[in-house]
């Protein structure tokens, strides 16, 4: 396989990889939004797993917003570039203003996405972490900082693509990772899907409905 049709079809390969964790009521499949909730919800349906997000907001560098200088996530957590900030000569302003406005993205996504539902008690729990695929990887780093943070038992990273080498970086941080397609030529995450349509607000907030009901 070198690619997916879909978010939805490359949840359904991830959870064929997860199904020894199947009806465990020690597990939370963590989605991170927008993107990240249509793979998760397809292996919270197919192994019969709790589903919810985990809100991370990427620090783009200005006029190139896909190219990540850091990220940040809930719980006050910010992790940085460093190779990117220094070879771009990025300035504390331009750092700070990202910041600033991804904070507030940060905060609209969760009330949207959440309400007034209680963020799930996730102290001992083990946490599949869920994501379309995986780029330079600060966003992801930041939610297993973050996860780290509140105590969490374990955190396996499921994610249907990433670029080979941010790949390894991430096995060392967390305690399992599937990826099923690990790529030396990677240049961008939808080049792997045929149809990588934008995840909208409304879709994010439908399937989270529909997952209390597994």
């Amino acid at each position: 396989m070198n690619r997916y049709a879909n978010r939805y079809s490359a949840g359904k390969v991830l959870a064929k990889e997860l199904d020894p964790y199947r009806n465990r009521l020690d597990i939370i499949v963590l989605a991170l939004p927008r993107g990240g909730v249509p793979v998760a919800f397809e292996i919270a349906k197919t192994l019969s797993l709790a589903l919810d997000i985990f809100i991370v907001r990427k620090l783009g560098v200005s006029g190139h917003e896909e190219l990540a200088m850091g990220a940040i996530a809930i719980g006050n957590i910010t992790v940085f570039n460093q190779d990117i900030i220094q070879n771009l000569a990025i300035s504390k302003q331009a750092i700070n203003e990202a910041i600033n406005r991804e904070s507030k993205e940060l905060q609209r996504r969760e009330f949207i996405y959440r309400g007034k539902r209680p963020f799930p008690t996730l102290t001992e729990k083990t946490i599949i972490l869920v994501d379309d695929g995986i780029a330079t990887g600060a966003t992801l780093r930041a939610a297993i900082t973050a996860l780290r943070q509140l105590k969490v038992l374990k955190i396996i990273v499921a994610v249907p693509v990433a670029e080979k080498t941010t790949c390894r970086k991430i096995t060392t941080l967390v305690d399992k990772l599937i990826c099923p397609i690990q790529s030396e030529n990677f240049y961008a995450v939808g080049q792997y899907y045929d149809d990588f349509s934008q995840t909208t607000d409304e879709e994010v907030c439908s399937l989270l409905k529909l997952s209390r009901c597994f």
